[in-house]
């Protein structure tokens, strides 16, 4: 859809997303334009000789600012703009605007996280267009190297930001298309009931040397949390006071949304002694009880070694809690509203853990009808 318009900034403010891109050009300057994005994103577009050429967000330019810069592009002969710009301003400004506003505040953490620590360090002083698939191979694989899992996360964002700058004129190809994702494991991790009485020793013994250390009571009892719960870590170390109520904790923001957590006795009796002060937070952190507790629990790379677990990662903990749910009974619909997972075919596997009970079940039957037909 295109239409043309006086644009002025109050008009250009009130335009509203649609299902499909659409552009709404000036009545005043012809080849300048606004597109608006599905996702919300806008941006003015000069169109000239075939060619978009991308002026910047409406959200950091103004329509007469717009205006300048496709008159001087016009006025110089030139069918798209200045130089690509930088793969850092890229991603901090068209990139940013086309998703922070309909993102989660854990997903806008871990996206600029990503991108200070990993992108911009590798290819953020680049043009866009000068970015190179040797160069990307060149960065996946050094990551790969001390973290495969994070690095696979990274290159799904890298490849965002170049399929943005595709849909933006800025560049014709994908330079991150070609790489190949690390392999991770598929199976599913899980503790058994003499390597879960391992880590509850180890946990006991490091709750009792550590007492008057508060950073790392808080972050025993959360791991035991997550085990007890099958919650994620940040559905724990996030959690408010005000979501805690009685038995129940009504999560306002987890990985999928709203949803109630029940919890067992010993996890209240947990969260019950940890619901005094002043902090919003039942995890607050100890430099800033405004904060929550720092995402990064360093007493559990201990706590595994000594209890014999060092491949278990925290997460597995989760698995932990489903897998046993499955292994005393419950059934799948039951164990996916447990975990909160947003697709019950997200539960299914841990269907196989109900192999065992099965097989049991099959022989009593089979001893059952046996004797009846020797009856009969």
């Amino acid at each position: 859809m295109n239409r043309r318009v006086k644009l002025t900034d109050s008009l250009v403010g009130r335009l509203k997303p649609g299902a499909r891109e659409f552009t709404v050009r000036d009545t005043l300057v012809p080849n300048l334009g606004v597109r608006v994005h599905p996702s919300g994103g806008s941006s003015y577009v000069q169109f000239g000789n075939g060619t978009k050429v991308s002026l910047g967000p409406t959200m950091h330019v103004t329509v007469e600012e717009a205006r300048f810069r496709c008159l001087a592009l016009l006025t110089d002969g030139h069918s798209r703009k200045d130089p690509v710009p930088l793969f850092r301003d890229f991603a901090a400004n068209e990139w940013k605007e086309s998703w922070i506003h309909r993102s989660k505040p854990a997903t806008i953490d871990w996206r600029e996280r990503c991108l200070k620590r990993q992108l911009l360090p590798a290819f953020g002083a680049h043009r866009l267009d000068r970015v190179t698939p040797a160069m990307v191979h060149r960065w996946f694989d050094n990551y790969s190297r001390t973290a495969p899992g994070g690095a696979n996360h990274c290159l799904k964002i890298l490849r965002q930001v170049f399929n943005h700058a595709i849909s933006c004129d800025h560049i014709t190809s994908n330079p991150a298309r070609n790489v190949r994702p690390n392999r991770r494991r598929k199976l599913t991790r899980f503790l058994s009931s003499e390597e879960l009485g391992r880590l509850h020793c180890a946990l006991d013994r490091h709750d009792r040397e550590t007492s008057h250390r508060r950073p790392h009571r808080q972050q025993i009892d959360i791991i035991r949390l997550l085990l007890l719960t099958g919650c994620r870590k940040s559905e724990i170390v996030r959690l408010r006071k005000n979501e805690v109520s009685g038995d129940c904790l009504h999560l306002v923001d987890s990985k999928t949304g709203p949803r109630t957590v029940y919890l067992n006795a010993e996890a209240r009796a947990i969260i019950d002694r940890r619901m005094s002060g002043n902090s919003a937070f039942v995890f607050p952190s100890p430099r800033d009880p405004e904060r929550p507790l720092g995402g990064e629990l360093a007493l559990w790379y201990t706590i595994r070694k000594e209890a014999g677990i060092e491949d278990v990662r925290l997460h597995d903990l989760r698995h932990t809690y489903a897998s046993h749910a499955v292994m005393q009974g419950t059934p799948l619909p039951v164990v996916s509203r447990l975990l909160g997972h947003a697709q019950p075919t997200m539960t299914m596997r841990y269907a196989h853990m109900g192999d065992r009970e099965t097989e049991a079940a099959a022989e009593r039957i089979g001893t059952v009808i046996a004797r009846m037909l020797d009856i009969g």
